[in-house]
Parts: C-alpha cells; structure tokens; sequence
C-alpha cells in the first residue's frame, strides 16, 4: 500500500474537521460536508472539497467517516448521492463514529456485497487531539483492510489498538470507553453542584481534587467547563455535545441488557443526559449537564442570547 493513499473524509464537523486538516498536511484529501463554511476551512488546510459523498470518494484508496450516528452513516454511504455510487472494489471504508457493534457489522456486510473492505475504528479523544494525532483510536479489522487503512490512522492516533478481526469489535471496546466517560462526567456533575450547594467557589475545588486520587481525565477537563458555565452569562464553546452521550449510553445500556450484565451506574448517568436533553441542552456542552442538578440564576444567556 502506498505510504500516501488518496483520501475521502466525510464529515468535517467536530472531530471531522480537525482530522481532515491534519490528513491534508501529509495526504491528498477530499471530503464532503454539509455545511459550506467547513469545506472552506478544509481548502485552506489543503484539501480538496466535494459536493457530495460520492465525488469524495471517487478516486480514494481510503474513506473516513466521521458522522454523528449510524443513520447519518447510512445516508453519507448508501442514501442519494452517497459514497457507495462510486466506491471502487479494494478500497477501504474506516467507521470511525460511535455506532454500536450491531450497527458496525451490518454496514460492514452491506460494504462486503460491493468488494469494499470495512475498518471498525471509534475514535477518542476530543478535537484539540484529533488536530494534533493524539487519538485513542480501536480497530476491528482484518489484516488487509488495517493494511490498507494504517498509512491514515497512524497520522490520526497515538494510541492504536487491534482488539480483533471483525468489524463491531472496535465498537465494543469504544462503548466500555464511553461508559467510563459517560459516568465520570456525570460525577464531576454532581461534585460541582455538590461544591456549589456548600457555598465552596467551584473553581477552587475543581482546580484541586483534578490533580488528587478523585481526579479523571473527564473531571480535570469537563470540570473547568462546568465552572465556566457558572462565571458568565454565554455557555461554554460546544467541544462535545450533549447529545452525544445520550446516543453513546444508549448504546452501552443497550449492549450491557443484551448481555445480561447490570450497569446501573451507566444507567444512570444515561438518565441525567436524557434530563439534560429535556431540558433543551442537547445541542449544548456535555459539561452543561451540570445544570440539570444545580440550576444557573433565573435570566442568564446562552451563546446565543436565549434565555435559559
């Protein structure tokens, strides 16, 4: 396999964007997206813009999805206008979305119907990472098509785990990994709104339990972020949104009932970002899910000026 294999991204949002822009520093990349803006920022990194999924995808060895959910997957794969239109024999389809075992493995049949190799390979590690190669990514994979996909995500990760040979094993280990994640932000909810019910300056206690045995990764990033949504009337930047995590821990609630192994700590955390998204904060922060348990002041903004 060639060390520069051309390259489609599809997806430029959050953790499409800065992948894509760190893949045209060292590949040819085209991509698609729905939002022209993004496209823009991706010509000036390099890369080449699309009009639709399958324009990016005419040409490339190599097809990176970075979409929100699976049916935004089958849309930019199988839907009008989509990738598998012009998907070549050999080449090689990477999932690196959130989108469940179940859902990795039946894209992965339908792509085999076309001769089109499937990489099961979740991503994590937020944008800045993404930018930066620094990403956690887990491979369900057979050893031609990681062959085929490894020139691409070695520029992307800097931890790369094979878990096994088929498609939906990548995904199985992703869903451990937002468990965690899913809880630990969900404590460091209740922490906070803890801190604040005592009259403690939140600030002060996320700055010193992030670097003590109750710190995590989750607490020492979110956790600023959460204090932040207390100190101004504009929410936090959106880095990961809240709605996510409500899809992510269906997910896990959903895999663990199938197994018939109880996650009742998963599950609960997956009630408060359902609590959050009733609330009208799914398309906010995740960290803004500490709100649903400590309520900011009565006539504070969002980012937007909306009363929240």
């Amino acid at each position: 396999m060639s060390p520069r294999p051309r390259t489609a991204v599809i997806g430029l949002g959050a953790m499409g964007l800065p992948m894509a822009t760190r893949l045209a520093a060292h590949l040819p990349v085209t991509a698609f997206d729905v939002a022209e803006a993004r496209l823009d920022r991706l010509a000036t990194a390099g890369g080449t813009p699309a009009a639709t999924p399958a324009e990016a995808a005419r040409d490339a060895d190599v097809v990176l999805l970075a979409v929100r959910d699976q049916q935004q997957v089958d849309a930019a794969l199988f839907g009008a206008g989509g990738a598998a239109e012009t998907l070549r024999p050999g080449a090689a389809v990477v999932l690196t979305s959130t989108v469940g075992p179940d859902a990795a493995r039946a894209t992965a049949a339908r792509l085999t119907d076309l001769g089109v190799l499937t990489v099961d390979a979740p991503v994590s590690g937020g944008p800045v990472r993404a930018g930066n190669g620094d990403l956690l990514i887990v491979v369900g994979a057979d050893a031609k098509a990681l062959d085929l996909a490894r020139p691409v995500l070695d520029l992307l990760a800097s931890t790369l785990t094979v878990v096994g040979e088929n498609p939906g094993d990548g995904q199985s280990l992703k869903a451990i990994n937002q468990l965690l994640a899913g809880v630990h932000i969900a404590a460091a909810a209740e922490a906070v709104a803890l801190a604040r019910a005592l009259g403690l300056d939140p600030g002060t206690v996320v700055e010193s339990l992030r670097h003590g045995a109750a710190g995590s990764f989750m607490f020492g990033d979110r956790g600023p972020r959460m204090v932040e949504t207390y100190a101004s009337d504009v929410a936090p930047e959106v880095k990961s949104r809240l709605d996510i995590f409500v899809k992510d821990m269906g997910i896990v609630t959903g895999i663990a009932k199938d197994a018939h192994v109880p996650v009742p700590l998963a599950s609960a955390a997956q009630q408060l970002y359902l609590l959050g998204e009733a609330a009208g904060l799914a398309a906010h922060d995740d960290s803004s899910v500490v709100t649903v348990l400590s309520p900011k002041a009565p006539g504070s903004q969002d980012r937007n000026g909306a009363q929240r």
